[in-house]
């Protein structure tokens, strides 16, 4: 998820395959363009980086991402609404992986694109660009944003870092890290918000192939740990909007202008929730959606617009609010939903599924709290903290996404 080189060709000849390694920054940060903008020290890169960075060598993850065409159409889509702005300007695309939203933007006019991996398919993406004729103006950096070397400030930064329940893998810290380092005042990043969701979900076919197989009076004592397998950890599935039992709540906003790494260290939110029918109330569904608008400052907002005309801006969702609908789609803001009535995406929704099912009457409320935390043995894993009372019983559920 991060290459490199120098102006030019796209890369030098120096070192394997081509790419020059950077060396690490010195300790205690990196100089800045902006006065005491960035001064401490790097991240180190663990043994769990260098996994992660290494599952991202395999071109199986990266067919699969292209071939989602949501998400592939809706970034095309997104930086042709900003070629105003982008035209003749400084992108960087953290996690470029093949190369392809560094593409798009080198065709929408940009001046230079570094397209920055931490992951071997940065040798892949040099030879993409070659093969697209973008070497003068796409610069491949093999290595983390953390320790790459860019010597110029960016206008824009492009990343697609959202992994399944949006937090899942903490790639936006690197995104934000990009944009405390070289992303000028004002500058824009795409996408430049996103929104967590959860809501309670039904699922009695998913409960019962898991579950009721093992009724059978001679395997019935594998019961326990039958749901223990089948439930005890997240599950990425796709659900339809007939299995969500409440308008959704919102966890999280995240405004990427603004967000900081400690922020997303740990997130803890209160939720109501009010059933609109009677069913079993089988576990939590999460999902989220991103938006591809400028900061309210952004003067390219003046020119920059959807493809009916209108101009770009942004829905704000307070978290800690109540409960919330989903958001509507706006004409004036283009947004990539992974909720379950819009199209199917990679991400799919994240359940979180209970042991034993809650029998729910119409309007009976469920509420509590979640908390999501980066683990302390990974911080890539996503510990979920789940506290939930509905019809006078209270519960508690934890799981890790790992």
């Amino acid at each position: 998820m991060l290459p490199n080189s120098s102006h030019g060709n796209g890369y030098q000849q120096q070192g394997q395959h081509g790419f020059r390694q950077k060396e690490r920054f010195r300790r205690g940060g990196k100089r800045d363009f902006r006065a005491g903008h960035w001064n401490r020290e790097m991240p180190r890169c663990t043994e769990f980086d260098k996994a992660y960075f290494q599952s991202y060598s395999h071109v199986g993850i990266h067919e699969e991402m292209i071939k989602d065409h949501v998400r592939t159409d809706t970034y095309r889509a997104a930086i042709m609404q900003h070629q105003n702005y982008i035209a003749g300007k400084v992108v960087v695309d953290v996690g470029c992986g093949t190369g392809i939203l560094s593409i798009f933007c080198a065709l929408a006019g940009a001046k230079r694109v570094y397209a920055v991996d931490a992951s071997e398919i940065a040798v892949q993406a040099n030879e993409v660009v070659k093969a697209n004729n973008l070497s003068d103006k796409v610069i491949v950096l093999l290595g983390r944003v953390e320790d790459v070397e860019i010597e110029e400030e960016v206008d824009i930064i492009i990343s697609e870092w959202m992994g399944y329940m949006l937090l899942y893998e903490s790639m936006l810290s690197s995104v934000i890290i990009a944009r405390d380092r070289w992303l000028k005042p004002g500058g824009l990043i795409l996408p430049s918000h996103a929104t967590l969701y959860m809501a309670p979900v039904t699922h009695s076919e998913r409960y019962s192939e898991s579950i009721d197989f093992w009724r059978n009076v001679y395997v019935s004592a594998m019961l326990p740990l039958a749901k223990q397998c089948a439930f005890e950890e997240p599950s990425v599935e796709t659900i339809t909007g007939e299995n969500v039992l409440t308008w959704p709540f919102v966890v999280k906003h995240v405004d990427c202008y603004t967000v900081t790494v400690q922020e997303l260290e740990s997130i803890t939110a209160k939720f109501k929730f009010t059933s609109m029918m009677r069913a079993p109330l089988h576990g939590f569904g999460f999902w989220f959606d991103v938006e591809f608008t400028g900061p309210a400052f952004f003067p390219a907002n003046n020119h920059s617009q959807s493809s009916n005309g209108s101009i770009s801006s942004s829905t704000i969702h307070p978290q800690g609010s109540n409960q919330s609908k989903k958001r509507p789609k706006s004409d004036e803001a283009l947004v990539l939903s992974t909720a379950p009535e819009d199209a199917p995406t990679h991400w799919q929704q994240t359940l979180l599924y209970f042991y034993e099912p809650v029998e729910l009457m119409q309007d009976q409320i469920i509420e509590g709290i979640v908390t999501l935390s980066q683990s302390k043995e990974n911080q890539r894993f996503l510990n979920i903290h789940l506290e939930y009372t509905s019809g006078g019983r209270s519960f508690v559920k934890e799981s890790v996404m790992r």
